[in-house]
């Protein structure tokens, strides 16, 4: 039987009474609230960090059509003859028509400047040839004179001069980083609304973005043109492309 003398009651409560017992005694009271409240905090981290491993990877797409905003005509002609004053003097002759067709058109003169000139020599037979080949170039920013001088460019041939392969119309697109921030905001959200439908069937919510990446943009004929032969000229009609990679959150 449990000895309750008054003699056994008052060394128990003497024990108690000691500082260090009490000290004691509260330390293991903070450590074991402390291991509830840490348990608590790790599995509420674990279930966090499994949410945030929730993921989904998809990607949007942006196109927008534009015009052209530069046209570049670079044209090659070359003349072949005994001696190379003759062979000069006919390139220099086909340069003056040339200059006279765009001013024809109404360019103004310092859109038109020689780009390169090139001297061969062979011998047949014995007997010298020279080839004189000089190129031109155009730039303009006027997109519809410059339609209407490839729409034309047969005068030229009417004139004598002999194009070469390669002297066809390039249009150029400049305007691109003036469209950049809207054509990335609609292609990411694009790819929202793809994670959103993968939410969806999924029983999930698309949260914040994880991480993305922009891609390149790209900028081709609209319709499918290219230039670069004789008589093929590009269009000035384009179609700027970008496709975002973009990894959403699930929650």
């Amino acid at each position: 039987m449990p000895d309750d003398s008054p003699e056994v009651a008052a060394r128990s409560t003497a024990f108690l009474a000691q500082p260090q017992t009490r000290r004691w005694l509260a330390s293991s009271a903070i450590l074991a609230a402390g291991l509830i409240v840490g348990g608590y905090a790790l599995g509420d981290g674990l279930k966090r960090a499994h949410r945030a491993d929730r993921s989904v990877t998809v990607r949007g797409l942006a196109e927008r059509d534009v015009t052209a905003d530069l046209a570049t005509w670079t044209i090659t002609y070359s003349s072949s003859a005994s001696n190379l004053s003759e062979a000069q003097s006919d390139v220099d002759d086909d340069t003056a028509q040339i200059r006279q067709f765009f001013r024809e058109l109404g360019f103004p003169a310092d859109t038109l400047q020689p780009t390169g000139v090139n001297v061969s020599q062979y011998k047949d037979n014995g007997v010298p040839t020279f080839t004189v080949r000089q190129r031109m170039t155009l730039r303009s920013s006027d997109i519809k004179r410059a339609q209407e001088a490839v729409r034309r460019q047969f005068e030229l041939v009417r004139r004598g001069v002999i194009l070469e392969e390669g002297s066809g119309m390039s249009y150029t697109f400049t305007g691109l980083n003036g469209i950049k921030p809207e054509m990335v905001a609609e292609a990411t959200k694009d790819a929202r609304a793809a994670a959103e439908q993968f939410a969806e069937d999924s029983g999930a919510e698309v949260g914040a973005i994880k991480t993305a990446t922009q891609g390149y943009f790209s900028i081709d004929a609209r319709d499918g043109d290219s230039g670069g032969g004789w008589g093929v000229s590009d269009t000035p009609y384009k179609k700027v492309r970008v496709v975002t990679t973009v990894d959403f959150y699930l929650k």
